[in-house]
Formats: C-alpha cells, sequence, structure tokens
C-alpha cells in the first residue's frame, strides 16, 4: 500500500507544481518517448539478467504490495519453536521426526500457517532440525552450516532487487537518449514554422524528464523497498537460527527463544512478557 502512495505523491508533487507553474499537463504526453525509454530499459534488463533472475523478481515486485514481516509474525514464529522444543524435551528428538518430515500435517505447523507457506523458512527449519536430530554436527559446525545456508539465500534473493537498481541507473541515460532523437527529428523540420520546432524540442525534453522522473522517483526506489524486503526475510531466518543454536546446545526451550527475541530489531521484537505469556498459552494446548 506505501509504494502506491508514494507514487501518488510523486506525481502529485511533480505535476502540481508543474501546473502550478503554468505548465500544460498535455505537453507531457509523448508515448513515443514513453516506448523509447520504456522499451530500451527493458530490453537491457533482459539482456544484462539471467531468466531464474527475471522470475525472481516478477515474484518480488507483485509481492511488495503485500505487508512485510510484523510484530505477531516474530511472536507465532518464536512461539511455534517453543512447542516444537517442548515436544523435544517431552518425547525426545525422535518425537519430532513426524513433525518435521511432514511439516504439512504437523498440529503444530498448522497453527501457523504464515510459517507454513514460507517455503524457505521451512526448508530452512526442517533441514537444521533433521541435522540436529541425527546428533552428529558439533554447535559451531551448525552455526557455520546455517550461515552459509543463510548467505546463500540472501544472495540470490538480492539479485533480482541489484538488476532492478542497474536499470534504474540506466534510465537519465536512456532518457538522453530519447532526448537525442528527439532533437535530429527537429533539426530535420528546422525550416519550419516556430510552433513546429518548439513543440518538436518541448517533445526531445520530454524525453530527459521522463527519464531522470522513472529513475529517481520510482524504479529506484522500487529496488531499495525490495531490498529492504530482503533484508527482513534475512532477519527472520537470522532469528530462526539463534533458537535453533541454543537448543542444540542444550538450552531449556524457553531460553532458545529468547536468545531469538534478543536478535530482534525493536520494532518487531516482542516484549519478554509478551512472549513468556503467549509460551504458557501454548502449554496449555
Amino acid at each position: 500500500m506505501l509504494v502506491f502512495v508514494g507514487a501518488i505523491v510523486v506525481l502529485g508533487s511533480v505535476l502540481g507544481g508543474y501546473m502550478w507553474h503554468g505548465g500544460q499537463v498535455l505537453a507531457l504526453n509523448q508515448p513515443n518517448e514513453v516506448l523509447i525509454i520504456g522499451g530500451a530499459a527493458l530490453g537491457a534488463l533482459i539482456i544484462s539478467t539471467p531468466v531464474a533472475v527475471l522470475k525472481s523478481l516478477i515474484k518480488q515486485i507483485t509481492g511488495v504490495l503485500g505487508g512485510g514481516f510484523v510484530k505477531k509474525d516474530y511472536l507465532d514464529i518464536l512461539v511455534m519453536m517453543f512447542e516444537v522444543f517442548n515436544v523435544a524435551r517431552r518425547d525426545g528428538l525422535v518425537g519430532l521426526e513426524n513433525h518435521i518430515e511432514h511439516p504439512d500435517d504437523s498440529e503444530i505447523f498448522q497453527r501457523y500457517p504464515k510459517f507454513l507457506k514460507n517455503h524457505e523458512a521451512m526448508a530452512f527449519f526442517a533441514d537444521t532440525m533433521r541435522v540436529i536430530i541425527s546428533g552428529a554436527v558439533q554447535p559451531h559446525d551448525l552455526e557455520d552450516l546455517m550461515d552459509s545456508d543463510i548467505e546463500a539465500l540472501h544472495e540470490e534473493e538480492i539479485a533480482p532487487p541489484s538488476a532492478l537498481s542497474n536499470t534504474a541507473d540506466s534510465l537519465p541515460g536512456l532518457g538522453i537518449v530519447a532526448a537525442v532523437l528527439g532533437v535530429v527529428i527537429t533539426m530535420g523540420h528546422i525550416d519550419g514554422p516556430p510552433e513546429e520546432i518548439g513543440a518538436n524540442v518541448a517533445a526531445a525534453l520530454v524525453g530527459t524528464f521522463l527519464g531522470i522522473l522513472a529513475c529517481y522517483g520510482f524504479v529506484g526506489p522500487l529496488a531499495t523497498t525490495l531490498k529492504h524486503r530482503v533484508d527482513e526475510n534475512k532477519q527472520y531466518l537470522t532469528c530462526i537460527k539463534h533458537a535453533l543454536l541454543a537448543f542444540n546446545k542444550g538450552v531449556a526451550g524457553v531460553i532458545a527463544v529468547e536468545f531469538a527475541r534478543r536478535s530482534l530489531f525493536n520494532q518487531v521484537r516482542p516484549d519478554f512478557l509478551e512472549l513468556e505469556t503467549a509460551c504458557n498459552e501454548a502449554k496449555k494446548r
């Protein structure tokens, strides 16, 4: 939603100031300039970006319209891990195998549908729990293993925003290309009336304007928003990592999730009493 709000503010401010100064909005209606700039930018993006990254970029752009992780999401993941750790304490690690191998059928995971639908987080949690259940990895090696997994996922997810950012950087230059082509057309009508020459020059300048506006007003900020979402995903996995690492060291479940809680930013971190209350409610299930 904020993406649309920001876009409206950008357009409203630019067009409002332009009209206030006496400008005519219809003079900015140059679809040929839009075709040159937009088509060239899209073509450059396709040339420079692998197919897998392009698909991921489309997925991330559509996903940015939804909300990111909020405090409740983190509280849910902390309580979910507390429940899993309690099962291990009560039934042993063997008691976790059915939950981990068949998460869609697990009564624990079914209570947290947003986590269950997050395939990357679910796979990260399940794969790490499989390693813990096997008992074949020391805590420091487990931390290295999880760090490698998180970094690999982060590098994969950051590629689409980086590609979009590079495209944004190219837009002012493509605006100049459109402007130069407009000047070429103007020079072909140099013997025409002043009104015709002026209209052609104005159309050429609109190309420069559109390239710069698209770069700094829309595409660049969108790429930055995607990067923030990628960073949020990394923090979400890092939160899971701290709980799993503490659990593997033999720490009690309630303390293991406290390690995870302390790794969160303040704006999404549940306070101690919130987590304690939620965990006590989970015990009653």
